[in-house]
């Protein structure tokens, strides 16, 4: 039973970044999901599935994997590019798209 380490990116639903500075330990399915054939339900018999472990940084995560025996591996996180932009240059004489209405 391997795990995954990583950080959570922001939500659609969020304009701000919360919880998105938590490291993640989750642990990686060891059974497919069944669909019951009466209900239609999807089930699994993998109870490790429900577990979600938070932590301060990286290095807390990885230790606690260590110490319990839990091959693990750690995906890195995408940082997106920060663009900058005020809203007078929505105005300026010089854009390089025209502005029509």
């Amino acid at each position: 039973m391997s795990a995954k380490i990583y950080r959570p990116a922001k939500t659609a639903m969020q304009s701000g970044k919360a919880k998105t500075h938590l490291w993640v330990l989750e642990y990686d399915p060891e059974v497919a999901r069944t669909i019951d054939p009466i209900m239609g339900y999807t089930s699994s018999g993998d109870m490790k599935q429900q577990i979600k472990l938070s932590f301060e940084d990286r290095d807390e995560a990885i230790s606690y994997a260590e110490r319990n025996g839990i091959p693990y591996r750690v995906v890195e996180p995408h940082e997106p590019k920060r663009r900058r932009v005020a809203y007078s240059d929505n105005f300026r004489f010089d854009r390089r798209q025209p502005w029509t209405h």
